[in-house]
């Protein structure tokens, strides 16, 4: 069973600004800068005629272009931090796509979502760092000034089966509608 996401890649020329983030917190398991995504609905292990229709879901999706600017950062975990992450300013477009592909997994027969969504991505999984190095390491990273960019298109990831985590493979991908010329998306990408 292909264990299943979509979700929005993270072009190759703001990669570098997110991986130089990636240091100063010891322990930390820092994600491949060519992993970098959003997550808009995780689907998890499901069969491959599921799949199919989650994928054929997908495709009906219309949505045009749009700018996300990433913003604060955050952990995940409490006193128990698990993840070190890099959210999203407030986006109407992105919570309206979020909402279409969670339709489109409801409509393949998934669960909803019971989680609230938080657009972000993933800098770091922790295990064994504490609160307070955790803060330390949030406070001094979290003044960073990055650029924003387009979101031209979604993709449909498959992670390792059952444990999941990366390297992603790319299995589909959905361009926006609508004219799209910008360079701020490296199309060079093929999920190797």
């Amino acid at each position: 069973m292909p264990r299943l996401f979509s979700g929005i890649k993270i072009p190759a020329n703001i990669q570098p600004e997110l991986a130089d983030l990636q240091t100063g917190l010891d322990g930390a398991r820092w994600i491949d800068p060519g992993d970098f995504h959003v997550t808009l609905r995780f689907a998890g292990d499901i069969d491959g005629n599921q799949a199919d229709e989650f994928s054929g879901f997908l495709s009906n999706i219309h949505f045009t272009p749009f700018e996300i600017t990433l913003q604060t950062m955050g952990s995940f975990g409490g006193n128990r931090p698990r993840a070190v992450w890099i959210g999203i300013k407030n986006c109407q477009d992105l919570i309206d796509l979020h909402h279409a592909h969670e339709m489109a997994a409801q409509h393949a027969g998934l669960k909803p979502e019971s989680r609230k969504f938080v657009p972000h991505i993933t800098l770091a999984r922790l295990r064994n760092i504490s609160p307070a190095e955790t803060a330390r390491y949030l406070e001094e990273k979290g003044l960073a000034k990055l650029r924003p960019f387009t979101v031209s298109k979604t993709i449909l990831f498959s992670a390792r089966p059952g444990g999941g985590g990366g390297p992603y493979k790319v299995e589909e991908t959905y361009p926006a509608s609508g004219d799209y010329d910008d360079e701020t998306y490296d199309e060079s990408y093929n999920g190797d």
